[in-house]
């Protein structure tokens, strides 16, 4: 008598704020599908979103990064949230303002026309829950574009580019910053309880206490530093060091958020142009390619080279040297030599070796060569006419007074 192998299955635990997040999402998200299938709302393309420790100085970087990106809309501050006069109602009705609430009111926000472009999102996500529904939005929107895709309404669903910017700063630089920020607020109030002038700021009791910076900081970095983190692997993720001053920051992020078309573009148009080469690369290696060609147009084509050379001596250098001033000379010429496409070729490299930049157009023009004598058509030939652009630095005149 045989007997058929027992499997023995071992349950996979399942992540319990992967399970809220996902009951959460679910149950927001079926108030903002149907609106964006029909076509009433969308969601912004680009949505960038923002953890700093305490003093890294969010809201005076925000605005470089805003401008790197092209984005005019204002930011959503995930506490101002807590201000909407949604999440008021719960609080007077004593109710705790929960993950809930707040993911609800922030994608009600994100439908928002003026985001359209592109969005920050300061402060969001801070906890394991809402770091996976940052995950199920990205992917409810890829879900969507591949159901629209090929349709009418595939133009509703841009490729979705989320991106992730932490700014960082050591302990010690949080710390001293928010004192600062502490001691600068209770000075401005000061002088508004004084004058009457002014408006008076939230004194936060976090900001005038060394131990509560540094819980604050800690806290951060343990937890929203830490979720924040687990992102890396799924969008691309932006640790800009906020420790200097305000100038080196503007230049990390300047170069933090160099464009990246791959990101961006979706993958069609991307491989349709893939091939074209970037300028940073055809610039990389063109000085050594520009000695090679000049090199081979001595050794391969020395007699059109040579009359190249004679046509930039005679017609060239007296133009470009009246126009030493303005460092813009415009040449006409009918020099038959330039039908010759390579010797146009060559002028321009032997002026971009001496250091101008040159610009070369070609025009055709018809030019009356007889009548005939039976229609009495006038029969023209066509002429060439060559013009180029010679641009250098000029020279300055300066006066004495």
């Amino acid at each position: 008598m045989s007997t058929s192998p027992i499997t023995v299955t071992t349950p996979v635990a399942v992540d319990p704020a992967y399970e809220e997040a996902e009951r959460i999402f679910r149950e927001v998200w079926a108030g903002i599908q149907p609106r964006l299938e029909a076509g009433t709302a969308t969601l912004p393309k680009e949505m960038i979103w923002l953890g700093g420790a305490p003093g890294s100085g969010k809201g005076t970087n925000t605005p470089f990064i805003l401008r790197e990106r092209g984005i005019t809309a204002q930011p959503i501050v995930t506490s101002d949230l807590l201000n909407t006069p949604e999440m008021q109602k719960l609080k007077d009705a004593g109710m705790l303002v929960g993950d809930r609430s707040v993911i609800e009111v922030l994608f009600n926000r994100l439908l928002d026309p003026a985001l359209e472009n592109g969005v920050i999102i300061d402060g969001f996500p801070r906890s394991q829950i809402q770091v996976e529904v940052v995950k199920l939005l990205y992917q409810g929107i890829l879900d969507l574009r591949a159901k629209y895709r090929g349709t009418p309404k595939a133009g509703q669903f841009p490729k979705p580019f989320f991106q992730i910017v932490a700014l960082y700063v050591e302990e010690k630089e949080s710390v001293e910053r928010q004192l600062k920020r502490g001691r600068a607020i209770i000075a401005q109030n000061a002088r508004v309880r004084e004058t009457g002038v002014g408006q008076l700021q939230e004194e936060r009791a976090t900001d005038l206490s060394e131990e509560s910076c540094r819980k604050r900081y800690r806290v951060f970095m343990e937890q929203t530093y830490t979720v924040l983190q687990s992102l890396r692997k799924v969008f691309h993720f932006h640790l800009i060091n906020a420790q200097g001053d305000i100038h080196s920051v503007e230049k990390a992020i300047i170069r933090e958020f160099q464009y990246q078309s791959s990101l961006e573009l979706d993958e069609d148009t991307c491989d349709a142009i893939q091939h074209i080469p970037l300028a940073s690369d055809v610039s990389l290696n063109a000085r050594q390619l520009l000695v090679r060609r000049l090199d081979g147009y001595l050794r391969d084509q020395k007699a059109l080279f040579q009359q190249v050379i004679a046509a930039i001596d005679k017609e060239f250098v007296p133009v470009i040297r009246l126009h030493g001033i303005t460092g813009l000379a415009k040449i006409i010429s009918d020099n038959e030599l330039f039908a010759e496409p390579l010797a146009i070729t060559m002028l321009v490299d032997v002026l971009s070796e001496r250091g101008y930049r040159a610009t070369a157009t070609v025009e055709t023009r018809d030019i009356p060569v007889k009548v005939d004598p039976v229609t009495h058509e006038i029969i023209c030939a066509k002429r060439f006419r060559y013009r180029f652009e010679i641009r250098f630095a000029g020279s300055a005149i300066r006066r004495g007074i």
